[in-house]
């Protein structure tokens, strides 16, 4: 079988995320102890203990979910012996999660990629004032359907789809007055579930321009080496090697739609029938939605192992 290793993204954390691992893998501690290292912040206790208001602020979560996932892969080649680049053919990961593969690939240092997403996060955050914008999940529309109803909810202001997940799971972000439009038009085109999501600014879309121009200052002071497998990247839906074509893809990731569907077909298409998810379990539902013939196995806890050693 052909395997790639994914990455979740930002709503996959939770208070106690990593504990169980750490409690049990020396590998796993010393990768929440490099990333607390190169934050200057003792991210671990938050994961562990919360506050859960805390451990979701942007700056917070994003840096956390990385160090869950990478620490779910350091256990699993410890306990294992395996290396990413001999049972893995491709990397991807769901927004920040593709922040997470790269570092698993090798591309950038966990400690790095730890100060990275901090900035990310901070740059996300401010970049709207607070109460401006809004995001949206539309669920039970096409793609194409839920963009043209972005497109007439605008009236002049941002709405735009920003996470492409699955077939009939589609979200738009942008202008709250605008999103909101966009909620009364899906539902009356059919719709079967629309609702405003609880997240603190409005992702993936227009509105971020800021945090992109923040991030590209970023990354242009950090050296990316080619992964040791090829990224399927958000934006294109397609593999990725070249360091600086990485990094153009990472800024534009900010403002761009994550094309997650897209990204599945095209890792199915490209021979993947097995995908293993680090640091997390939201991405293997929307898999068995946009290709059910895809084998879906997850790391988060001790007990994940020995499955998916065995797998492998």
């Amino acid at each position: 079988m052909t395997t790639a290793f994914i990455f979740p993204g930002q709503g996959s954390q939770s208070v106690g995320m990593g504990k169980a691992l750490a409690d049990a893998s020396p590998a796993a501690r010393a990768m929440f102890e490099q990333v607390d290292e190169a934050l200057k912040q003792n991210l671990t206790r938050l994961m562990f203990e919360g506050p859960e208001d805390q451990l979701t602020l942007t700056a917070n979560a994003q840096p956390a979910i990385m160090a869950s996932s990478l620490a779910a892969l350091a256990v699993l080649e410890a306990e294992g012996g395996i290396r990413l680049a001999e049972k893995a053919a491709f990397v991807a990961g769901h927004s920040l999660g593709e922040y997470s593969a790269l570092a698993a690939a090798g591309a950038i240092p966990a400690d790095v990629t730890a100060k990275l997403l901090r900035r990310r996060g901070e740059a996300m955050q401010a970049a709207v004032p607070p109460g401006e914008g809004a995001m949206a999940a539309i669920l039970g529309l096409g793609m194409e359907d839920v963009q043209a109803i972005a497109e007439e909810a605008a009236q002049g202001e941002v709405c735009t789809s920003a996470n492409d997940n699955a077939p009939g799971q589609v979200v738009v972000s942008g202008h709250k007055a605008a999103v909101e439009r966009a909620l009364v038009l899906a539902k009356a085109k059919g719709s079967r579930h629309a609702v405003l999501l609880p997240v603190s600014a409005p992702f993936h879309c227009p509105l971020m321009a800021p945090a992109a121009d923040a991030m590209a200052e970023a990354l242009a002071a950090v050296s990316i080496a080619p992964p040791l497998v090829p990224l399927f990247a958000n934006v294109t839906a397609a593999q990725v090697t070249a360091p600086e074509e990485i990094k153009a893809l990472l800024v534009q990731q900010v403002t761009g739609t994550v094309r997650w569907r897209e990204s599945v077909l095209a890792m199915q298409a490209a021979g993947v029938t097995r995908l293993v998810e680090f640091g997390g379990k939201v991405l293997g539902p929307m898999v068995k939605r946009i290709a059910p013939d895809i084998q879906n196995l997850s790391v988060m806890k001790p007990d994940d192992i020995e499955a998916v050693l065995k797998a492998l």
